[in-house]
């Protein structure tokens, strides 16, 4: 558990658990919408489960306020982790949430020996957590997504190097 001070709220970090599902889905629904289906990460994460032991929920006093998860997925041949979502309450947003989220992750990956983060998303944000732009082609995704999203973070010093190809579910070869 992390507790942290971000501005003006008292947040609490915890791992996510099995429990939190229902909760979690409903914030990524409030937040997201229906469009969510139709997202490539979306369809990546319903094929491949995340993992509970890398992802995390926050919460003021019993309120869940945000949640990120981390899956499993392949560069190519490489192993790496696909962040996403990550999901905030509206009211919370531009509070530091979403950054001590991924950054807990994040810390939590590295910690357990993996070496690569991707995602989806906006490097302006992303950025602040590590995360860069992917060269064009180098890694593709199966579906369509703007090549300028596509986002990594080596969690170990050259980690990305020479690394390339489809994402694929961890489980697929």
């Amino acid at each position: 558990m992390t507790d942290v001070s971000t501005t003006d709220i008292s947040l609490t970090i915890l791992h996510e658990t099995t429990g939190d599902g229902l909760a979690i889905d409903r914030l990524h629904e409030r937040t997201f919408g229906p469009g969510r289906y139709a997202k490539t990460a979306y369809r990546l994460r319903e094929q491949v489960p995340h993992s509970l032991d890398l992802s995390f929920i926050a919460r003021i006093g019993t309120l869940l306020v945000g949640s990120v998860r981390l899956s499993p997925v392949r560069l190519g041949e490489t192993k790496a982790l696909l962040l996403g979502p990550l999901t905030v309450e509206p009211p919370f947003r531009e509070r530091g949430v979403g950054q001590t989220l991924i950054a807990r992750a994040l810390d939590e990956a590295r910690g357990k020996g993996h070496r690569l983060v991707i995602l989806v998303g906006d490097e302006s944000y992303y950025g602040k957590c590590g995360f860069h732009r992917i060269p064009p082609g180098r890694v593709t995704m199966p579906g369509p997504v703007d090549p300028g999203r596509l986002l990594v973070a080596e969690l170990a010093e050259g980690a990305f190097e020479g690394v390339s190809g489809p994402v694929l579910g961890e489980w697929e070869s």
